[in-house]
């Protein structure tokens, strides 16, 4: 194997590890967001939870509201009741006060539902506390987790760089520019053996003349349909 190829594929080596850690860091701001959206959205329901707890509650005072005003009412039409002569107006203000007291009997009926409901929304509001607590501690906990792994590959990153960087100040600059360009448009392994004929790369088979220039070790040779640099090596076999 000529030493370029060599020098070529430790290079590879290095960027696909670099494009690798590019992949998995490019995953952390989702994943990231997923998580702490997931604890947000268990957030969202207490709020709703917490809500419909005090609009039933704002119902229920409305209603002691309602009872205490129809109370004053019947006051009032009782201390008529004292001042009148008139026996009409007497029952008048009685029939109102009768209706006074069936409508707080209605209000207090409505009262004890919404103390019923508003017990229900209690339950509810403690249930979807417990879930925003849980997801709040899982999303902490992941997150971390994350942003830790994170800084691995990071630092992982910055050193197969540094070594790649060192690597392709061995590799000749025409070779290099030619790996460079190759990559910059495969985005994968662009240095490819070649085996019963076949380009490891695009997987099509290779003219005779290339596989004879391959054997031959003596140039750096391309893939006529893909333009991969393909090499070969004892243990490949050139033709099927």
């Amino acid at each position: 194997m000529l030493d370029v190829i060599e020098q070529l594929l430790v290079l590879q080596d290095r960027d696909q590890a670099i494009m690798r850690l590019e992949e998995e860091l490019a995953r952390v701001e989702p994943e990231r967001n997923a998580l702490l959206g997931n604890a947000e959205s268990s957030k969202n329901a207490l709020d709703q939870a917490r809500k419909a707890a005090q609009q039933v509650e704002s119902q229920r005072k409305d209603l002691e509201l309602e009872v205490e005003s129809k109370k004053k009412q019947i006051e009032r039409y009782a201390s008529q009741q004292l001042e009148t002569r008139k026996n009409e107006e007497y029952q008048a203000l009685s029939k109102e006060i009768d209706n006074c007291k069936a409508a707080i009997d209605a209000i207090e009926d409505q009262e004890l539902e919404l103390m019923e409901t508003y017990d229900v929304k209690v339950k509810e509001v403690e249930a979807a506390d417990k879930v925003a607590k849980e997801a709040q501690a899982r999303a902490d906990e992941q997150v971390a987790l994350l942003e830790e792994r994170e800084a691995n590959q990071k630092k992982e990153k910055t050193k197969v760089e540094a070594e790649r960087a060192e690597l392709a100040t061995k590799v000749d600059e025409t070779v290099l520019s030619r790996y460079d360009r190759l990559l910059k448009r495969k985005r994968n392994k662009v240095v490819v053996g070649v085996n019963r004929g076949v380009c490891g790369g695009c997987h099509m088979s290779l003219p005779t003349q290339t596989q004879v220039q391959c054997k031959a070790q003596k140039e750096i040779v391309n893939c006529p349909n893909c333009g991969r640099i393909v090499y070969y090596t004892r243990d490949m076999e050139l033709t099927v």
